[in-house]
């Protein structure tokens, strides 16, 4: 085991008495399942198969923290770093809204935590105001001037992945801010400018370098490329600055204070907007990005996706261009409908029948994302409405593939009798992301996952044409579209490139309500690229069907499979389990599975924060 192991096998063996004492809490009965038997091995002896190599993630893993939970009775903030969590503290201590705290929380991430997101980046938020759930989508839109073969080579054929993420080609327009800046005019509480106040004030004094961005810093070779990059984060013989070493960044300070002073205009259009635009087309691999992409930039607010589960849930998501929460009600809307043995996590961890049934339905919510998601405003959802793909007769349907063995292919299925013509899009990495969840004294809620894409986006950064150290780092968000527009066919990918789209996204910022009383119960997300869908799918099924609190749900070991191979975070799960993967049919690797959840949930005395051992978030709260 590796040195945090027995650490989280304790927790885990915790986790495992707390199932035990609620194995069949109501509604885990599988009356409905057919009669395929999940618990029967495969009989005849399994190939060995050559070992696939595990897929590339979003960050390295850097290191494993046991985190207790936090407890609060009235409000609650979680983030990915202590001082993005302080600074909405503050804000809800000041009377702010959950709209506001989440603000203040995303300015100071950009500060801390400026390989995930910023105002270089996008970002989806669901919102709930105690009657109805927003969902404000900040996604990046592809520059006028792109086209659906930019990212081809001479050959015709696809970039590879790592050299088309760098430089200004890969930058799209940038959303995060103007979408917050209009979720604030209908959800704020507090004075705009009031929110900057703390990330101004930290970026003015500076913050104590901590142990993730150096292990990212001297990871990535690229970022010392960029001369205001190189200048910020790294020493005069190019190694990243120690541990504590006070960072300081008046450039993004100075940034921030025009932001606070005149809205979203002072980064999208003027002297930050035309610095930003430069820097992007006088790369030397340069990019597509106007002055009036930046200046025409519109987020969208769209119609939430909510979905009954088990019953007594009401799980609400964010709708394409993310595919996370049809994703993530697939599988979980397949599970129901699978007689999965109870408990699921003998010895603290899931199980083989479980492992088995949850990634064969994972890799049917694959080929269907594959095929028919991206941009609804470029793009119609299979019979007119993403809920077919969501159906409990297609569920079924779906479902009725699953047997005792891997499936060979796992096929797109046909939603509302859909006949498209569309190519199934080759899997590609995604990457660098955070995410918030808070809740306000007034019940009010907020998940909101923000990105810049690659870990340092596209290694590219802007000071808004101040010339003082640091600034903001842009994203690299054209590399979430299809690289390869067509197959061989010539067959069009539903999440192509073209001009004013919005790419394709893992991101599932999750609210989740009580059907029967409609109260709240949970607001949760992760950062983890494709891996995403996986994390909130097991924090989900962890809290509300095992009943573990949010905490130990976070620190059980991830799993998930994009199509491929089972995934198994390295070191967590027994040689047997392992074993009995492979003899139903399965690849099986193990691999840095490193996901950055938060998660809030209710109790009876108020609210439970969770954060994600493996990264430096946590939550607090009053």
């Amino acid at each position: 085991m590796r040195p945090a192991a027995a650490a989280r096998a304790t927790l885990a063996a915790g986790a495992a008495a707390a199932l035990l004492a609620a194995a069949c809490a109501p509604g885990c009965s599988s009356d409905r399942a057919p009669a395929t038997d999940f618990g029967a091995a495969a009989a005849e002896p399994v190939a060995p198969t050559p070992r696939a190599a595990a897929p590339r993630f979003p960050e390295r893993p850097s290191g494993w923290t046991d985190k207790p939970g936090w407890s609060a009775a009235h409000f609650m903030v979680a983030a990915a770093h202590p001082l993005a969590t302080d600074a909405g503290g503050e804000i809800l201590h000041a009377g702010g809204s959950a709209l506001d705290a989440a603000i203040a929380v995303q300015m100071v991430l950009g500060l801390v935590e400026p390989q995930s997101s910023g105002i270089g980046g996008g970002a989806f938020l669901m919102h709930w105001d105690g009657h109805e759930v927003a969902a404000w989508d900040g996604r990046e839109t592809a520059p006028a001037a792109a086209d659906a073969t930019m990212f081809l080579g001479a050959d015709g054929r696809p970039l590879p992945h790592a050299q088309a993420t760098l430089g200004g080609r890969a930058v799209a327009t940038p959303g995060a801010l103007k979408m917050l800046e209009a979720a604030h005019r209908v959800h704020g509480r507090l004075p705009w400018a009031r929110l900057f106040e703390p990330a101004i004030a930290l970026a003015e004094r500076g913050f104590a370098l901590g142990p993730r961005l150096h292990a990212a810093l001297a990871a990535d070779k690229a970022l010392r490329r960029d001369p205001l990059a190189r200048a910020y984060f790294y020493r005069a013989d190019g190694t990243p600055h120690a541990v504590g070493q006070v960072l300081r960044n008046p450039a993004l300070a100075e940034v921030l204070r025009g932001i606070a002073a005149h809205g979203s205009d002072a980064l999208l259009r003027g002297p930050v907007a035309a610095d930003m635009v430069a820097r992007v087309r006088g790369h030397a691999v340069p990019g597509r990005l106007s002055l009036a992409d930046l200046a025409a930039y519109e987020p969208r607010r769209r119609e939430a996706l909510c979905t009954p589960w088990r019953e007594v849930y009401r799980v609400c998501g964010f709708p394409p261009p993310s595919s996370g929460h049809l994703a993530l009600m697939q599988i979980l809307g397949m599970l129901e409908h699978l007689p999965v043995p109870a408990p699921a996590l003998p010895g603290g961890v899931p199980g083989p029948d479980w492992l088995h049934a949850y990634t064969e339905a994972a890799r049917l919510a694959w080929a269907d994302r594959a095929k028919y998601v991206a941009d609804p405003d470029f793009i119609a959802a299979p019979g007119g409405d993403w809920a077919t793909l969501l159906d409990g007769a297609y569920l079924v349907q779906r479902a009725a593939l699953i047997g005792a063995r891997r499936m060979r292919v796992a096929p797109a299925g046909r939603p509302a009798a859909t006949v498209l013509s569309w190519a199934p899009m080759s899997e590609q990495p995604e990457h660098g992301t955070t995410h918030i969840s808070v809740v306000d004294a007034e019940g009010h809620a907020v998940a909101m996952t923000t990105t810049i894409e690659s870990v340092f986006g596209a290694h590219l950064m802007a000071d808004g044409g101040s010339g003082k150290p640091g600034g903001y780092l842009l994203n690299n968000e054209m590399t979430d579209f299809a690289l390869a527009p067509a197959d061989a066919q010539g067959r069009p990918v539903a999440n192509r490139i073209e001009p004013g789209k919005r790419s394709r996204s893992s991101m599932s910022p999750t609210l989740v309500f009580d059907a029967r009383d409609g109260r709240l119960l949970m607001s949760l997300g992760s950062p983890g690229g494709v891996a995403i869908v996986h994390y909130v799918a097991k924090t989900l099924v962890a809290t509300l069907q095992w009943r573990l609190d949010a905490q130990r749900a976070i620190a059980l070991p991830n799993f998930g499979s994009f199509g491929g191979p089972v995934l198994l975070e390295r070191g967590l799960f027994p040689p047997a389990t392992l074993q009995a993967l492979r003899e139903r049919g399965h690849e099986v690797v193990e691999s840095d599975l490193n996901s950055g959840l938060q998660a809030i949930q209710r109790t009876p005395s108020g609210w439970f924060g969770g954060a994600d051992p493996r990264r430096e978030g946590m939550a607090r709260g009053d």
